[in-house]
């Protein structure tokens, strides 16, 4: 039976306890609700948690809403505190930015600011709304705020792709994994379409593939959430909440089936797949042209290909695992006869012993050695 030591780390324990110690902070905590596309309802779902975190006795206040607002938004908003935005004119355009210096000079509890990429006109405190975010957050305001998808800048090519449009006010993704806590507003895509937001089937395969990217993005951001509170505690960093999966290559594995199998959990995990190949001398042309085709066939799976010179391979492998979060290995072994005396103290047990915390799983050589 593993010990405690061996159990993997509860993300939501860990999550919550850095949150109650935030709060003794200078710092403000940054909460993002994230949309995959637009009229998924995240602004209505921000503003919501205003509301009740005034119920609950916060000091709340509203810093900026959208321009186009729905009848149950505008009366959601009359019942919280509005911190009017500045009306700046610039080259024919009027600009609602936020009014940074009156907040700070109230400096409430929560703030509530919609739209985070917007962009402000030349000549504002900051260029841009999410850089007035994080001078709130940094004065210790907590800051609750949303932002679409195609507004974070390093994912605008693959959302360009499924929609063939691109945003032009962004926000970093750097800045978007700064965040204490983000919320993906799940909608399902079937829903837009009953709401008239969606026309046709395309448009709802379109979102599926949207949505898919935006869940993706937001458990990366989890994982590096988690990541932080265990390196900033000094705990030894495991396993994350994203998986990753590496296949070891040697020339005698059945590479092929180890590599189908890893795309196979790869895709279905939404992950990156890794091989890697600890170097070795005075192998027979055989092996060598073996070991040609696996990687070949590695980089056709779409895997990241790594390479380590010639040392012993099970502290190699386990160090690699460990810098990389890897969660799953996957490794070959022949089976000699009297293979339980000899599996004790093989390099195999060796790395099932060095691999504590992740999921080891074994595939048969093609050929014994």
């Amino acid at each position: 039976m593993p010990s405690d030591s061996d159990r993997r780390p509860d993300p939501e324990a860990l999550l919550r306890q850095v949150e109650a110690e935030e709060t003794s902070e200078h710092r403000g905590r940054l909460k993002i609700f994230l949309g995959y596309a637009s009229r998924v309802g995240k602004s209505f779902r921000m503003f919501d948690e205003g509301r009740r975190r005034k119920q609950r006795g916060q000091d709340v206040v509203v810093g900026a809403v959208q321009s186009k607002q729905s009848p149950e938004l505008v009366q959601l908003l009359a019942t919280l505190e509005v911190v009017p935005t500045l009306k700046v004119e610039a080259k024919g355009k009027i600009y609602d930015v936020l009014d940074v210096a009156s907040i700070l000079k109230r400096h409430p509890e929560v703030c509530m600011v919609d739209e985070l990429a917007y962009d402000n006109p030349p000549g504002s405190r900051n260029s841009k709304r999410w850089r007035d975010v994080r001078e709130l957050v940094h004065d210790g305001i907590t800051v609750v705020t949303a932002v679409n998808l195609q507004h974070i800048a390093e994912q605008q090519d693959a959302v360009e792709k499924i929609t063939g449009k691109r945003a032009t006010q962004t926000v970093p993704e750097k800045f978007i994994r700064t965040a204490d806590e983000i919320v993906l507003v799940d909608t399902p895509p079937e829903d837009l379409r009953n709401r008239g937001a969606v026309a046709s089937m395309s448009d709802i395969h379109r979102l599926s593939a949207l949505r898919e990217l935006a869940l993706l993005l937001a458990a990366e951001v989890v994982d590096g959430q988690l990541q932080r509170y265990l390196q900033s505690h000094g705990i030894e960093m495991l396993l994350g909440g994203q998986e990753r999966i590496l296949v070891c290559i040697t020339p005698r594995s059945n590479a092929r089936k180890m590599l189908e199998s890893g795309r196979r959990n790869a895709d279905r995990f939404h992950c990156d797949l890794l091989a890697l190949y600890v170097e070795q001398s005075n192998l027979s042309k055989e092996d060598e042209a073996a070991v040609r085709s696996h990687i070949a066939f590695a980089k056709k799976c779409g895997a990241e290909v790594h390479f380590l010179p010639e040392q012993d391979s099970v502290p190699a492998i386990v160090e690699f695992s460990r810098a990389h979060a890897v969660t799953q290995l996957f490794v070959g072994h022949s089976v000699p006869s009297g293979w339980r005396e000899i599996l004790s103290r093989n390099a195999l047990d060796r790395l099932i012993q060095a691999a504590k915390g992740m999921d080891v799983r074994i595939f048969p050589h093609m050929t014994p050695p």
